[in-house]
């Protein structure tokens, strides 16, 4: 999985545990693991969402200041599926 480099470090400390994502199918499973920073993320739980499920709380847990701030970020390619992807940050150590 990637990130926007301004997410990172939030993503690392823990702050950020889940991410929005618009894809023509899943790109990660559960219990995938993605390098980053260091360590990895480890994906615990994926699931379909609705654009109305994307709530101004879920774009701040998600690292975002708003919605529209998210979609600018999860709007890539021509998928149709929006995911809610839920992960913790595992350090390398």
């Amino acid at each position: 999985m990637m990130f926007t480099k301004r997410l990172r470090p939030r993503i690392v400390s823990g702050e950020i545990d889940c991410s929005v994502r618009i894809w023509r199918s899943p790109r990660v499973k559960v219990g995938g693991r993605y390098p980053l920073e260091g360590g990895q993320v480890v994906v615990e739980k994926i699931r379909e969402i609705g654009l109305s499920d994307i709530t101004p709380q879920l774009a701040r847990r998600s690292g975002f200041e708003g919605v529209v701030d998210l979609l600018k970020v999860a709007r890539h390619g021509a998928g149709t599926h929006v995911y809610l992807v839920d992960f913790h940050y595992e350090d390398a150590a």
